[in-house]
């Protein structure tokens, strides 16, 4: 396979993409068009199970908190077990956890099972992410990882409408569904995806004994560190989209329409011209693509606080729109490129679950901001937007040899 920045176009990508990593690009669509927990979950609690508002929005954030953590051990148990078994037990304990979610009978119990099906469903995202690294040439990991992301959007786009249809028959065909769904995933790896020793094909002698470090090893890279308070940074207020923009809409005089016509958008132009402004982008240096989303995405947002009407909100939203198509592949392919092999799937983790953690916490955040001090919300996301920009500066840049990350094992007692 020929790995020259030439051969990197999207159809050559896929077409020469290893049957492995096809496989994955179908099962994580496949898994998408079954995500219908976290759309459907409050609808689900407070109508079919008769709990309050208040209850059903405590077990939303339940199921979040559960993901991050679901992010963070999915890397760690990448690393120990390697992508495909990681995918698999993912997939076979979200089917249990979500089937269940529609039979316990106490509050109690759903929470609990939530807390488990958030997490146990996410150990599949480090491992994909992972492996995908393993088995796509550098040069194309840029693009793989937008095909990647296509396949997920597509997914999770038609999944609330296959979601209502279900619904409209049984709330139990709802969670059977998306059981399914994650059971499809669970046979693409057990018939499709390597084993530990065949993903990993340079994993000769020198490399088994490589010591395998731990998490304590991640936070040891002080650069990397800086790459996740990025990630952490773009996700919180770029969810500031489906927080703030509807309150800020609504207090303009636009009707809810107009706020759905935004994100319909955004959605638009991600599905059909991020793969092709990757094309252009992908061999550009991972630090100056990071950069450059972050002005765009911090200069869109801040762009929404100028006065104007309508027009202010398309460009702003026509702005973070392109930096989302630009930085987005670049920034979820930045982990494989920049973890030593042992710390794999410990660094795709972290830099999900930073992601994670910022999309839970961006929203109660902007809407706090957003109840004090009105538009000027969007100012300080241009400020974070630039913060985020000088991390990114810093944080990949490229690696000197003596930066190398420290993996001597700590005590067995202290892995993660």
């Amino acid at each position: 396979m020929s790995t020259t920045a030439e051969s990197t176009g999207i159809w050559q990508t896929i077409r020469e993409a290893p049957a492995p990593v096809k496989a994955l690009l179908v099962g994580v669509f496949v898994n998408k068009l079954g995500w219908f927990l976290q759309v459907f979950l409050v609808l689900f609690l407070t109508t079919s199970k008769g709990f309050t508002p208040v209850q059903a929005g405590t077990a939303l954030g339940v199921y979040g908190a559960g993901s991050v953590i679901g992010l963070i051990i999915g890397g760690s148990l990448t690393d120990r077990v390697g992508p495909r078994a990681s995918v698999m037990i993912s997939m076979f304990g979200m089917a249990g956890f979500v089937l269940a979610i529609a039979y316990v009978p106490s509050y109690a119990a759903v929470v609990v099972v939530i807390a488990l099906a958030g997490a146990v469903g996410q150990f599949y995202r480090p491992a994909s992410a992972a492996l995908l690294t393993e088995l796509t040439p550098q040069n194309r990991q840029v693009m793989t990882f937008a095909i990647y992301r296509l396949a997920m959007n597509l997914g999770t786009t038609a999944a609330p409408l296959i979601g209502a249809a279900l619904v409209a028959v049984s709330w139990n065909l709802l969670f059977i569904g998306e059981a399914l769904a994650a059971l499809a995933y669970a046979a693409v790896a057990i018939i499709a995806l390597p084993g530990r020793s065949k993903a990993a094909p340079a994993a000769d002698s020198a490399s088994a004994s490589e010591p395998k470090g731990s998490y304590l090893a991640v936070l040891r890279d002080h650069k990397y560190m800086l790459f996740l308070v990025c990630m952490f940074i773009n996700a919180a207020i770029y969810m500031q989209y489906l927080a703030v923009l509807p309150l800020h809409m609504k207090a303009e005089g636009f009707s809810t329409w107009w706020y759905s016509a935004m994100v319909a958008l955004n959605g638009f132009i991600v599905i059909t011209c991020e793969l092709l402004v990757t094309k252009v982008v992908q061999n550009k240096p991972a630090r100056t693509v990071a950069m450059t989303g972050f002005v765009l995405l911090g200069g869109g947002l801040a762009f929404y606080a100028l006065p104007g009407g309508l027009a202010i909100f398309v460009i702003g939203t026509l702005l973070w729109t392109l930096a989302e198509i630009i930085g987005g592949p670049t920034m979820f392919a930045y982990p494989g490129m920049a973890a030593p092999k042992p710390l794999l799937g410990r660094y795709v983790g972290g830099a999900h679950a930073m992601f994670g953690l910022g999309s839970a916490l961006g929203p109660f955040f902007g809407v706090w901001v957003w109840n004090s001090v009105g538009a000027q919300v969007w100012l300080w996301c241009g400020v974070l937007g630039a913060v985020g920009l000088v991390l990114a500066y810093v944080g990949m840049a490229p690696a000197r040899a003596e930066e190398a990350v420290d993996l001597t094992p700590v005590a067995e007692g202290g892995q993660a």
